[in-house]
C-alpha cells in the first residue's frame, strides 16, 4: 500500500507543529516542505535552522519525502544548476531523499534540449549524499511523453520524474500513456484534482474531471511503490476548503 503525503502547498505559512499535527491527524507518513520565503524553509534558511526542522519531523515520526524548489532548469538566464545544487544541500540537511524542480518558461526557444544539459551536469555534479532531482510534469513538460524524453537524454539515476496528474492531463494526454512513458523514471506522485483543463482551481480529490481513480488504476499496473502526496493549492487560491477537508477527501478516494 502505498504511503500518504501532503504539500505544504495547502497550509501556507504554517508552522512545524502544525505540519506535523495535520499529518498525524490524516495518517500521512510524509510532507512537501515547500521551498519559499514565508514557508518553513526557503533557499536562504541556515544549515542550523534546517537541522532543527528535521530533528522536529524525525522525532514525530514524519518524512519530509521533497524539497519543491521552484527553479526551471531550462530557464535561460541565471544558474539553474547552482540553484539546483543548493537545494541538494538542503534536502540532505532535512534528511529528504527528493528535489523537485520545473522545466522552463512558455515559449522560449529548445527548452528540452536546455532541460538535459542542465540536468545531466547537475547529475554529474551531485554529491553522493541520497539526495535525487525529480522534474515535474508542469510548464513546457506537461506530459510525461516530454519529461520522459527529458531524462532519456539525461540518462543518470540521480535524476527521476515526478508526476503532478493534472498537467499531462489537461495536455491531453491519457492517464495510461503518461504512465507508460514515466515508468522507467517515476519517483513521485502529486494527486489533485479539477473541474476542467481550463479551470484549475482545487477541487477535492475524486470530485474534479481528472479520473483519479484512473490514475491509481494505473499506477498499481505499473507497479509504482512511492508516496502518493495530496497538493492542495491554497497557496494560489485562499478561497480553497482547509486542507483538513481536501485530506479526508483523499483518503476517501484512496479507500483508506
Amino acid at each position: 500500500m502505498n504511503p500518504l503525503a501532503f504539500s505544504t502547498l495547502g497550509m501556507p505559512g504554517a508552522p512545524v507543529g502544525d505540519v506535523i499535527a495535520t499529518a498525524s491527524r490524516y495518517g500521512c507518513a510524509g510532507v512537501e516542505l515547500r521551498c519559499a520565503d514565508g514557508e518553513i524553509i526557503s533557499p536562504d534558511t541556515p544549515a542550523g535552522e534546517l537541522r532543527e526542522v528535521a530533528r522536529a519531523f524525525a522525532a514525530a515520526g514524519v518524512e519530509i519525502v521533497a524539497v519543491c524548489s521552484y527553479t526551471r532548469v531550462a530557464r535561460p538566464d541565471g544558474d539553474p544548476v547552482a540553484e539546483v545544487l543548493r537545494h541538494v544541500e538542503i534536502a540532505e540537511a532535512l534528511g529528504s531523499p527528493y528535489v523537485r524542480v520545473f522545466g522552463g518558461v512558455e515559449g522560449q526557444a529548445g527548452p528540452a534540449a536546455a532541460a538535459t544539459r542542465r540536468l545531466a551536469e547537475v547529475a554529474d555534479r551531485l554529491p553522493d549524499n541520497g539526495v535525487d532531482v525529480l522534474l515535474e510534469t508542469h510548464d513546457v513538460f506537461l506530459t510525461g511523453e516530454a519529461i520522459a524524453g527529458v531524462l532519456a537524454g539525461v540518462g543518470s539515476p540521480r535524476v527521476g520524474a515526478l508526476w503532478d496528474v493534472v498537467n499531462p492531463w489537461r495536455a491531453g494526454e491519457a492517464a495510461p500513456a503518461t504512465a507508460d512513458a514515466l515508468a522507467p523514471y517515476l519517483r513521485h506522485v502529486q494527486i489533485k484534482d479539477a473541474a476542467s483543463p481550463t479551470d484549475l482551481a482545487p477541487v477535492l480529490p475524486g470530485k474534479g474531471a481528472v479520473g483519479v481513480p484512473g490514475v491509481l488504476a494505473e499506477l498499481d499496473r505499473i507497479g509504482y511503490a512511492g508516496y502518493l502526496a495530496l497538493e492542495w493549492e491554497r497557496v494560489w487560491y485562499p478561497d480553497a476548503p482547509p486542507v483538513g477537508e481536501a485530506l479526508a477527501a483523499f483518503r476517501e478516494v484512496l479507500g483508506r
